[in-house]
């Protein structure tokens, strides 16, 4: 729907990344100005066959086109930045982040040939800068990936915060504590509205600091006999130096394996960001070459990912890798729910190559969260204090627990919490805040395999409906003379049933295809797109009342 702005209006508007995981972009809106806050994207459900990723609706965002400034990014998380190619391809606008979170959109810029050539604006925690009506502060926070940082902006109707991702991690591996004085300054000055991230609100406590996984890995390099295979998240760079450092101190060489892992390590490197020991390298070639307990390898694939790095180790398929007895695997990441069935049966192979697996919950842990838990949580609402609160980052579920937990914690400082869902428009003026209808959102998937890489709706409904029933091909032969069938027509089946010459459906079905053809009229044989719809549809009727089934139906007409 269509605004009628006066200048007094202030619009929140969630894009994407509310109600679901993944897809995070929200819009601030205030009169003429619209800046955009992250640009992700998430992996498809097991419905969305083909499907590599879903990126959010931008229609509004390209509707408003004139009116958007700037992309501002929190991190570089693909929920966060995994869109800006497609936003970018789509709205030529400045983008806003710190160093290493420009440097993976750069990155993922690198496979789009956008038209235009992309502005790309470096900013630090503490700075400030002015985009129309807003000034937006970034604040340095601790997550699993470094250079994180959380938003303050200030509009003309007061202060919004936006933690973006976030963790109190007390003892961060680069000594960069968690800004909570500017959080508390805000907090004393009067926060309008905080957005605060909803992924752990389900669990109680405090999450633990990065630092917690070391005893663990220092735990498998004792015990191993063999090589230590860790798989991590390449973005995990505090990780990445946990690992580092242990290879140095136990005298064994660091190799890593995966496209994503060289990449992210080789930016941090040159960003400073992850310090690597001199000549503990070990290139991927020389990994089996070197005695097995003088090894680390770090292998991208955490989550069983078809043809990932660790997927094709588990299997003996990688050309630098094989995994010996003895060998120690470690997978220093969570299961992202959904791939646990891919993850199992990658540990499943790995088992069967007698190697020792190290995974899931234990303590002390091998992979800790980057979000907060409700102790944290409890925090950053305590110092903030704000008027208006509206969770963001989680399922419905999580954002319903998050709303309720502001209630009790600042109950009083508390005028509304608001639980929205992408598309949701959140409406503040001096008046205060309400719900004001919706924008147009949605999905849009994205098969980078096709020429157009926009997949639609009615072909992921056909892929859907080809795995579930497969299809049916009735080929028949016309002569071009006469307008008569030569034979009984042919019919090819695949993912139906066994449809072999001799069974009795086969023979039903092709009585009727010539049925359909006997009772049409010399006009109708003429005109192939009418016999092809009435075979179709006979056919269809037929195997519907045989087999319950709707399998797909393209007749053939060959001439003869």
């Amino acid at each position: 729907m269509n605004y009628t702005m006066s200048d007094s209006k202030l619009l929140v508007i969630p894009l994407g990344g509310l109600g679901e995981f993944g897809m995070n972009c929200l819009a601030i809106r205030y009169g003429d100005d619209i800046i955009v806050v992250d640009a992700g994207m998430m992996f498809p459900d097991a419905e969305l066959l083909g499907v590599d990723v879903v990126v959010p609706d931008f229609s509004y965002l390209v509707e408003n086109r004139e009116k958007v400034r700037a992309v501002v990014l929190t991190h570089g998380h693909e929920d966060h930045i995994g869109g800006v190619p497609f936003l970018l391809s789509q709205v030529n606008i400045p983008v806003y982040g710190t160093a290493l979170t420009l440097a993976l959109v750069e990155r993922r810029l690198d496979e789009h040939e956008l038209e235009e050539e992309p502005h790309l604006n470096v900013v630090e925690a503490g700075t400030r800068i002015e985009i129309g009506p807003f000034t937006v502060e970034f604040i340095h926070v601790t997550h699993s990936i470094v250079s994180t940082v959380a938003l303050a902006i200030t509009t003309p109707l007061g202060v919004i915060l936006h933690t973006g991702d976030f963790k109190l991690d007390p003892t961060p591996l680069d000594n960069e504590p968690f800004d909570l004085h500017t959080f508390a300054d805000y907090g004393k000055g009067g926060v309008l509205l905080l957005l605060s991230d909803s992924t752990n609100v389900d669990r109680p406590g405090f999450t633990e600091s990065e630092r917690a996984v070391r005893p663990r890995l220092e735990e498998c390099f004792h015990r191993a006999e063999g090589r230590v295979i860790i798989s991590c998240f390449s973005s995990s760079i505090h990780r990445l130096q946990q690992i580092l450092n242990l290879g140095e101190e136990f005298g064994r060489k660091v190799a890593f394996l995966g496209r994503s892992m060289l990449s992210v390590t080789e930016i941090a490197h040159n960003l400073n960001l992850l310090e690597i020991p001199d000549s503990i390298l070990l290139r991927p070639q020389d990994i089996m070459s070197t005695p097995a307990n003088k090894v680390v390898t770090v292998v991208s694939g955490t989550q069983g990912e078809p043809m990932s790095a660790m997927a094709r180790v588990a299997v003996d398929n990688h050309k630098s890798l094989s995994v010996r007895p003895g060998d120690m695997v470690v997978l220093s990441a969570r299961m992202i729910p959904g791939n646990e069935k891919p993850i199992y049966r990658m540990i499943n192979h790995l088992a069967r190559r007698g190697s020792d697996i190290v995974y899931g919950t234990m303590n002390p842990p091998v992979h800790v969260s980057g979000h907060a838990s409700v102790e944290e949580l409890k925090l950053i609402l305590s110092l903030v204090r704000p008027k208006y609160f509206m969770p963001v980052h989680g399922e419905f579920r999580q954002l319903t627990r998050h709303a309720q937990l502001a209630k009790n914690v600042i109950g009083q400082h508390l005028t509304e919490t608001f639980v929205m869902e992408s598309g949701d428009v959140l409406e503040l003026d001096k008046f205060g805040a309400r719900k004001a209808g919706t924008v147009s959102v949605g999905r849009v998937c994205i098969d980078s395999g096709t020429v157009d890489e926009v997949v639609e709706d009615i072909v992921i409904r056909d892929r859907r409906h080809l795995s579930e029933d497969g299809f049916v091909l009735p080929i028949i032969a016309i002569n071009k003379i006469t307008g008569r069938n030569e034979t009984l027509p042919e019919i090819v089946s695949r993912g139906f049933v066994s449809f072999d010459d001799s069974s009795d459906l086969m023979q039903q079905a092709r009585q009727v295809v010539a049925k359909t053809l006997d009772s049409s009229s010399a006009e109708e044989r003429t005109d192939w797109g009418v016999m092809q719809e009435k075979i179709r549809v006979d056919l269809k009727r037929f195997i519907s009342k045989q087999t319950s089934r709707r399998p797909l139906i393209m007749p053939v007409i060959l001439e003869v």
